[in-house]
Formats: C-alpha cells, structure tokens, sequence
C-alpha cells in the first residue's frame, strides 16, 4: 500500500513499546498506508514535553500522564487524548539487597505476595527510625505515572505513610539499576525489562508486581494530540488498526523470539534478549536464584488490554486528588473522563469485527476469576482485577472512594 499518512511518535526504552515499535518495524503501520516514525526519548518529561510543542503527533505514554497534561499539571499543559492502551500490568518493585535482607529479618520470604512484603518492609521502615537512620528513598518514573500511585498504593494500604515514612525521588526507567547499585536509592518501581536488569546484576531482589497489586491494571498507552487526532481522523484510525494487528503479534508466543531480537537492537531496548524474557514469560528471576511465575504479568492483547477503559482514567485521576497533586472538582472530573476515548477505538476497529467491550468502563477490582463479557464482535474475556487489598472502585461513586481513601 502506498504511503498515505506520516505519523511520528515518540517512545522510551521500555519493553512496553513493544507494540508500537512492532507497528513500524514489522510492517503493520506500512499495511495501513503509514510512514511510522520512531523516535527513542531518555525521559519521560522530554516525551511529554515534545508532545505538547508538536515535535510528536503520538506518543508511548504513562497511563496518567495524558490526564496530567489535559488537567494542567504539566509545564506545557497540552490537550491530550488516549484512544489505545499499549498493554496491562509490567511493571516490578526492585529493592537493595541490603534492605530485602531487612525485609527478610521481618517476616519477608521471595513468594511476590504485597501484603506480606509491605509488612515486612513496614517493619523494617520503623526499626530503622527507632534508630534514628535516614528514610528510605525510592525511586519512581514521573510524578504522573503508574509508578507512582501503584507504589503509594501499595505502601499505604500496608500502614506505610509514602510521604513522611520514606522519601520518593524521580529517576528515568535506563537509570534506575544504575543508581540502586550506586547506592543512590534503595528500592523504586518501574517497567521491565529494568527489574531484571537489577536481578541479573546481583544488585536488586525484587520483592513484588503490579500484576498482584492491581490485576490486569493499565500502564502505558499511545497518547495523541488532541488537535492532531481531530485534524487527522483517517491517520489516527489507520494507526489504531495497525497497533491492533501489532498487539495481537505481540501477544502470540510463536513471536516471543523475533519480537525479543527487535527489542534488542540498540535504537529500541538495547538490553539482551534474556533480560526480556520475563516480561514475555512471566517467569521472573526475584533473584538469590528464586524464580517465580506470575499469570498476567504483561498483556500487551488479549483481555481487553487495548481497550482505553474510563475507568483506568478515573482511577489515575482518584489517586491525583489523593495525593494532593489535583483537587477533586466537577471541572477536574470531567477533563479527567474525558481524556480516554473509547470511542475512537470503537470507530477505528469495528470494521475489523474484533471484540469491543460493551460499556467505556467498568467497576475495577471486582472480576475475582476470567470472566466473559458482552461484547460487538468476537467474545471477550476480562480479568481477574482484584487490587490485594479488596478494594473495589465504582467510577460512578468517585466521592466516596476519593474520601475512603484520603481518610484512610
């Protein structure tokens, strides 16, 4: 087919990107008449910031970074739009060694379970402040990010305050080995495949996985300019199909091998195919020479996990308000609803006869099981999206979760 669109877009070295740079590098943008143009980034702030200023017409994007830059939140507030999620799950919480053995010391064993690690950690936290020792510094993406709130979820639904009982530093996703070995930051959250970097460097353990905090919980996702998608409708539908097609690629493990040799070239990943390999698998070395397998652990296809769920927003926006980035208005909730949109995704993908869930959201954390769904097109199964502590969240009762959750 012959080139009809030019898109550019922007990612960071994260295995996460895996979709959209199938999409250019294995021909399923060029199938859809589009010349896709890569471009690698070292930050998230650089990805957000090109964005704004137009340098990038779409971007691989934090799942709450597009609300941030909608809402305001950004130095170059910028209307941006999501109209693909880029998968569920993916991310890993990495600690020193010299706090897993403290962990270890409070009841921690290599099992991934986030209760059982938070309490340790808790433990750990407050013998160290008996002591009278610094805090703990951990390392997050973005203020704006998964990351973040996942990580703050986490600590204080296992009695740790995130913001006086340990302190919370921004480090890029390539950095993030680096400095733990260096002694810079003790622990952090962040994508594959530099969890396993750690682990393979006999620096870091990793002590638990977004896979188990949130079940089949939103990441990354393709952000666009607002004012792009609207003057481009034809580009935008033609890039949402040919990310459909890569995803399912992504998803097939006949393709784990070829896909793990692209991620490896230097202009993507530039990390070794081993070192990928969990992300594809799910069987994760924790280090200390445990293996564990997590069902879920990355999901770049199937239940769902391009669907740009309501729900997923508001849940980001939820943890905004929480903590005290964003207070909680009519105005705010809106920009925030809509900021995903189901809808594009519904236009561009229905001719291909795919499944298309039959709301925009949906209460999260209460498919305890797979569960089939309603659906246009071919069936669909979602979850489990349990959050480990049992938390429900109805989008349609914002006030009363964000109360929950500041009181608690």
């Amino acid at each position: 087919m012959s080139t009809t669109h030019e898109i550019t877009a922007g990612f960071m070295p994260l295995f996460d990107s895996a979709v959209l740079v199938a999409t250019g590098e294995m021909g399923f943008a060029a199938r859809e008449g589009i010349e896709l143009k890569l471009q690698r980034e070292t930050s998230w702030a650089n990805i957000r910031d090109r964005i704004a200023i137009g340098h990038f017409d779409v971007a691989h994007m934090l799942g709450p970074m597009p609300l941030a830059c909608s809402l305001g939140l950004t130095p170059l507030a910028s209307d941006t739009i999501v109209p693909f999620s880029l998968g569920l799950g993916g991310n890993c919480i990495t600690v020193s060694n010299a706090v897993w053995d403290g962990m270890v010391a409070n009841g921690a064993i290599p099992d991934l379970d986030p209760a059982r690690a938070g309490a340790a950690l808790g433990a750990l936290i407050r013998e160290r402040s008996a002591a009278g020792r610094e805090p703990l510094r951990f390392a997050v993406v973005h203020p704006h990010s998964g990351h973040n709130y996942e990580l703050r979820y986490w600590l204080a639904a296992c009695g740790i305050d995130p913001d006086r009982d340990i302190e919370i530093v921004i480090v890029p996703p390539p950095f993030m080995a680096d400095a733990l070995a260096a002694g810079r930051i003790d622990g952090y959250c962040v994508g594959e495949p530099w969890n396993s970097a750690a682990v393979a460097a006999g620096t870091g353990r990793i002590v638990t996985v977004k896979a188990l905090l949130w079940r089949n919980s939103p990441e990354k996702v393709i952000g666009a300019r607002k004012a792009w998608a609207e003057e481009n409708p034809e580009a935008l539908a033609a890039l949402l199909r040919a990310l459909h097609h890569s995803a399912r690629w992504c998803q097939d493990p006949v393709n784990r091998g070829e896909l793990a040799a692209l991620m490896a070239r230097p202009a993507f990943l530039g990390q070794p195919e081993a070192i990928q390999m969990p992300a594809l698998t799910g069987r994760l070395q924790l280090g200390g020479g445990v293996e564990r397998s997590v069902e879920d652990f990355f999901l770049p296809f199937d239940k769902a996990a391009n669907f740009p769920w309501k729900s997923h927003a508001l849940w980001f926006y939820t943890q905004m308000v929480r903590w005290g980035q964003l207070p909680h208005t009519p105005q705010n909730l809106a920009i925030a609803r809509d900021c995903y949109r189901p809808d594009l995704y519904r236009s561009a993908l229905k001719p291909l006869g795919v499944a298309l869930p039959g709301a925009n959201a949906k209460v999260e954390g209460a498919l305890k099981v797979a569960t089939p769904v309603g659906s246009a097109g071919a069936s669909l199964v979602l979850g489990p999206d349990g959050f480990f502590d049992g938390q429900i969240f109805d989008p349609d009762q914002i006030d009363a979760y964000i109360a929950s959750q500041i009181s608690a």
